[in-house]
């Protein structure tokens, strides 16, 4: 069972204790956020090499470092795990935080296979904790607001989607050799891909059933993973969606996106080419409709470990997205179109459907 969280007298929240697995730069982003919300208390910062997760852990006041996992985990005061390590460990990590009692986040993508995922959700979401996956993208201020007004049924039933999403962050030469090689990080379209997956499956709320992919490379034609695909997705129903995915702008931190979504009353749309924004020969600032969503998501995040809410991204949908990205990677070597239902461990009938009901959120009482 997970550890109790206490209350206080007037039903305030106690924050909640947190120990923080990873020492990368992601990592950092995610302590200079949990740090500015009042409901969380990280307590440790957990990495391979301690000079480091003792830097990291410097940006929280009072957060300890350690390169042992089993030390966080035996702390009490420690209700919840963000795992933020390379992908590969994803499920070691997540696993051994639900085998102790905590409620985790996982960063995108979860798993390397369905079967990771599916010990994965066992060990928590089994075990009476939760297991939520950071897909940032939903938090995107213009992405929640689309995805609400679909909701509301203001264009009907959705039939066609295309997200166009261009972004200067790692190509050339900014990524280490475990992203570039698919038997570690998947693939790009599983590594990256996974927030578009996401997005199109989410937004078309639908069975993905196949997909075509065509990477290419724009400035790396000397790496063996494409910089930049295209994917075509088909749904049950008949919806498309039209996916592309470029890594390869010239200036760190440039992002141009575009969203359009099609239903049968009537078309949403979003693009950050309509803002304004600050620009100079060396940096972008981030778009205003992406602002803040890292932030976000950690706020809902503490929510859900409190049993105040229930996930937003739930474990049926990040299988369908992720077995859609595993689909869309077998796509781009194989140069055919691609079955999601081929990918090892992928049972439409068994409750996968985006829109199936979630696993009840496990609360902290």
């Amino acid at each position: 069972m997970p550890p109790d969280l206490p209350r206080t007298r007037d039903s305030a929240r106690t924050p909640v204790g947190i120990a923080v697995v990873g020492i990368g730069a992601f990592a950092r982003e995610h302590l200079v956020a949990l740090a500015g919300l009042p409901g969380a208390d990280v307590r440790w910062v957990v990495g391979h090499d301690l000079a480091r997760a003792r830097a990291l852990a410097a940006l929280v006041p009072g957060a300890r470092a350690t390169t042992s996992l089993d030390d966080a985990l035996a702390d009490d005061a420690v209700h919840a795990v963000d795992v933020v390590t390379a992908t590969p460990a994803h499920a070691r990590d997540t696993i051994a935080a639900g085998e102790a009692g905590k409620h985790v986040q996982v960063e995108k993508p979860a798993a390397l296979s369905l079967a990771q995922l599916d010990a994965m959700v066992a060990a928590t979401e089994g075990r009476g904790t939760t297991l939520v996956v950071g897909q940032t993208v939903r938090f995107q201020p213009a992405v929640t607001a689309l995805a609400a007004a679909a909701r509301r049924g203001e264009i009907g039933v959705p039939r066609l989607a295309h997200v166009s999403w261009y972004t200067g962050h790692a190509w050339p030469g900014g990524w280490r050799g475990w992203q570039l090689d698919p038997e570690l990080s998947g693939g790009h379209p599983v590594h990256n891909g996974t927030h578009i997956m996401d997005v199109a499956t989410w937004l078309l709320d639908d069975e993905p059933v196949e997909v075509f992919a065509r990477g290419f490379r724009t400035f790396s034609p000397e790496m063996e993973s494409p910089d930049s695909f295209h994917v075509q997705l088909r749904t049950a129903t008949g919806a498309l969606a039209t996916l592309e995915l470029c890594y390869a702008l010239r200036r760190r931190g440039e992002l141009v996106r575009r969203l359009v979504l099609v239903g049968t009353e009537g078309t949403l749309a979003h693009s950050t080419t309509e803002e304004d924004g600050l620009h100079s020969d060396a940096t972008s600032a981030p778009p205003v409709s992406v602002e803040g969503a890292l932030s976000l998501q950690l706020a809902h995040w503490l929510d859900v470990v409190c049993g105040d809410a229930a996930p937003v991204v739930t474990t049926p949908q990040v299988r369908a997205a992720l077995a859609t990205a595993l689909a869309a990677q077998r796509s781009l070597v194989s140069g055919r179109r691609e079955r999601v239902a081929d990918v090892p461990g992928y049972a439409p009938d068994g409750g996968t459907h985006p829109g199936a009901p979630a696993h009840r959120a496990g609360a902290v009482a």
